[in-house]
């Protein structure tokens, strides 16, 4: 690009491609080019599918990318939740990286600017295979052994499938609430006071045995109970949220403002937590952070286990939103994970932190023989011509 001679309003896209990396999920990778050789970079949802960005394709071929607003407004009435927000999710992301590289500036700065220098990473644990009090603690010890500051595990329902006596179905019995204490206590004991935790993946429980195992848990100072209630029962949320003095969290399979207004209008959680690439993208994560901070003084912690994209996406986010907590990586345990990408931060995690990156977009490019190590499917960034007309029964002359 000749900056000398360059117009911004002459700038088109000209295609969108995709590449599958096959990880802990699937990562759907999205580059969007433009009439001028500048690119953007962008992720479906883990463990989405390529198909949610390339339906969109025909929808904003030849149109300016800087028009991000625009470009989203035509795509959203074919958005939705979970990983149906995936698709435009990515694409905005993509958009934010060219007006960033265009303009020379971070993407952060677009947002309006940075509350931080660094970002507070919480790590996923998943349970053990033996999930015993003692190999609970030993896994979350792990994720402190290597800085981490901030920890949250996985203790669902299913470590009790064993332990008679310990459910009824999907009811858990005293018996199942003091295994799980059992569990909690021996991992405080060993990770001490300081390490926040939080805990997910519960499992299909009820109101009423939810909030048993929140009052049986408050004693260890838990960061919060991540999505109790599935987040459409907004009134099992609020019910749970009110009984017990753990903080609750729940988003991530939330699209849109929109779909996050209810919760927190109705402080049926005490922390909202969308996923970037579910609920529409940089600009509207943010959007959802401010208006839980404006309507009910709520927290913003960002839930996150895609590529090093989507991460970077997420830093930029996190970078400028006041009300920001702590932001998830689940790929802790891939060592060629932070290698798909050139421009990390190098080394990634300092002292629990990711540092928020100055580079024009979002700061990173595409390590091509990593990824092309590990795809999905043959094929790196392949045209895609079948989808240059729009697929969505949307008229555009």
């Amino acid at each position: 690009m000749n900056k000398e001679s360059f117009d911004p309003s002459k700038i088109k896209i000209t295609d969108l491609r995709t590449a599958v990396v096959a990880s802990n999920f699937d990562y759907p990778l999205i580059r969007i080019d433009t009439n001028e050789g500048i690119y953007g970079l962008g992720e479906v949802r883990d463990a989405g599918h390529r198909e949610a960005a390339l339906l969109y394709k025909g929808l904003i071929l030849g149109r300016n990318p800087l028009n991000v607003d625009e470009l989203f407004r035509i795509m959203r009435p074919f958005a939705g939740h979970g990983r149906e927000g995936g698709g435009i999710s990515g694409i905005e992301m993509a958009l934010w990286d060219i007006v960033g590289k265009v303009y020379g500036i971070p993407v952060y700065q677009l947002l309006g600017g940075k509350y931080r220098d660094r970002i507070l990473i919480y790590g996923d644990t998943p349970s053990p295979r033996e999930p015993t009090p003692e190999a609970f603690a030993e896994k979350v010890l792990e994720r402190k052994r290597i800085g981490l500051r901030f920890v949250k595990f996985d203790m669902g329902i299913g470590i009790l499938r064993g332990i008679p006596g310990a459910l009824i179905g999907n009811h858990i019995t005293d018996k199942g609430v003091a295994y799980m204490v059992s569990c909690v206590r021996a991992i405080r004991e060993a990770v001490g006071w300081e390490l926040p935790l939080a805990i997910d993946h519960f499992g299909p429980l009820s109101v009423k045995d939810l909030i048993r195992l929140g009052r049986a848990l408050e004693e260890f100072g838990i960061a919060w109970m991540e999505d109790p209630r599935p987040w459409w029962d907004v009134e099992g949320n609020r019910m749970v949220t009110k009984a017990i003095a753990v903080p609750t969290a729940t988003g991530e399979d939330i699209f849109g403002l929109s779909g996050f207004r209810e919760i927190i209008d109705r402080r049926a959680v005490d922390i909202v937590h969308p996923d970037l690439a579910t609920a529409g993208g940089i600009r509207e994560t943010k959007r959802i952070a401010d208006y839980a901070e404006e309507r009910s003084c709520m927290p913003c912690a960002l839930h996150f286990a895609g590529s090093p994209i989507s991460f970077m996406a997420n830093v930029h986010a996190a970078a400028s939103i006041h009300n920001f907590v702590a932001l998830e990586h689940h790929a802790l345990a891939i060592p060629w994970w932070k290698d798909l990408v050139k421009g990390l931060p190098d080394p990634l995690l300092e002292d629990g932190y990711v540092r928020v990156p100055h580079k024009p977009g979002l700061g990173i490019d595409l390590n091509e023989e990593t990824i092309r190590e590990h795809l999905r499917y043959p094929g790196y960034f392949e045209p895609t011509p079948e989808w240059d007309r729009p697929k969505l029964g949307f008229y555009r002359p």
